[in-house]
């Protein structure tokens, strides 16, 4: 007999998380720095056990563009932020502390994040985390299970779709604490589908990752948006 989808339990990985999420100055993760940053824990309720800020000096200009997305001026960050190299140490030591200890750490769209944040690092002397693992990517989980949904898949989007609030976004810490319940809302309703431990999924997801951009490099090509010798980078979780 079949076992109703109510009767399968999430994942032990679940029962706590690690969130993280940056807010930058662009998008290339290559050139661009950490404006805010923020490092949490969620228990399997989604509640934060844990929480850290930061806000930081990058040392070069806002665009404007990026200023009215996360509401941080150049003014403001340097009034008002640390030094970017204290703060990007800071971070990758609260990420570390979390994945030495055997906790998922939650980034929606985590080669952006993890890929930024591995590039300053490197830019300030920092030693980077390299092959972050486990992670979860709601993102990635997301279109691996409902691949043939419609309409996009930005985080203010899936979060809404899960029934998850999400207040203040693209505010770092309403961003990583809303993509760690995502996370535990896909696992919830893709229980019975889902493997047992999070460093089972974390390899999974570099399939799917892959095999995702591998699609979506079609499509763009198909409708004109990339040149046929282009590729999308699938490397997950970080480039």
């Amino acid at each position: 007999m079949q076992q109703p989808l109510a009767m399968f339990q999430r994942p032990e990985w679940t029962r706590v998380v690690g969130v993280f999420d940056l807010e930058t100055t662009g998008v290339d993760v290559t050139r661009d720095r950490i404006v805010t940053a923020h490092v949490g824990v969620l228990d399997a309720s989604g509640s934060v056990l844990a929480a850290h800020d930061w806000l930081a000096d990058p040392g070069v200009e806002i665009p404007e563009g990026a200023a009215a997305i996360h509401g941080v001026t150049t003014e403001r960050a340097r009034t008002e932020g640390r030094p970017a190299g204290e703060v990007v140490r800071e971070v990758v030591d609260a990420l570390r502390g979390i994945l030495d200890a055997g906790i998922p750490v939650v980034a929606y769209n985590a080669p952006y994040d993890f890929s930024l944040l591995k590039n300053e690092a490197l830019r300030h002397g920092v030693e980077p985390i390299l092959s972050p693992s486990p992670v979860i990517d709601p993102l990635v989980v997301d279109k691996a299970y409902d691949r043939w949904r419609r309409g996009k898949r930005t985080l203010t989007v899936v979060a809404e779709h899960y029934a998850v609030r999400l207040d203040g976004a693209h505010e770092a810490s309403a961003d990583a604490v809303a993509a760690g319940r995502v996370a535990q809302a896909l696992a919830e309703r893709f229980a019975p589908w889902l493997p047992e431990t999070a460093h089972e999924l974390h390899t999974r997801q570099i399939a799917w990752a892959r095999a995702q951009a591998a699609s979506l490099t079609e499509y763009f090509i198909h409708i004109g948006r990339l040149d046929p010798s282009d590729r999308l980078d699938g490397e997950w979780p970080i480039r």
